[in-house]
């Protein structure tokens, strides 16, 4: 089975994501989105099989949040996708797709839900 895994090494759950991943016979693709971000393109469609909007896969601790103000709720949708692009840090992680299903890693289990 293949599982694609938009992974930060650093990230102690991304790092037990994989692991799981693998344990469970699924070929890992892994994007270490950091150093490649998703296009526009890629991640409206990555949010969109989230079931999310944007705003929800944010990480809001990151000092790029704050200096971006992106607690404003009167940004849109393209607006933070593009920052989200561009501070790829803000990303929530690991996201792991498999079957037309995306799902995030936290707890690293639910990666299994959708093999």
């Amino acid at each position: 089975m293949h599982v694609t895994c938009y992974h930060n090494p650093r990230c102690s759950k991304s790092r037990q994501t994989v692991h799981l991943l693998q344990e469970h016979g699924a070929k890992v693709e892994i994007i270490e989105y950091l150093k490649t971000p998703p296009s526009f393109e890629e991640l409206s469609a990555i949010i969109q099989k989230l079931g999310m909007v944007p705003r929800d896969l944010m990480r809001k601790k990151e000092s790029a949040y704050k200096d971006n103000n992106l607690d404003d709720l009167t940004l849109d949708s393209e607006t933070l996708i593009k920052t989200m692009i561009k501070h790829p840090l803000l990303i929530e992680r690991p996201i792991v797709m498999a079957n037309g299903k995306a799902v995030i890693g936290r707890p690293p289990e639910l990666a299994l839900t959708i093999l």
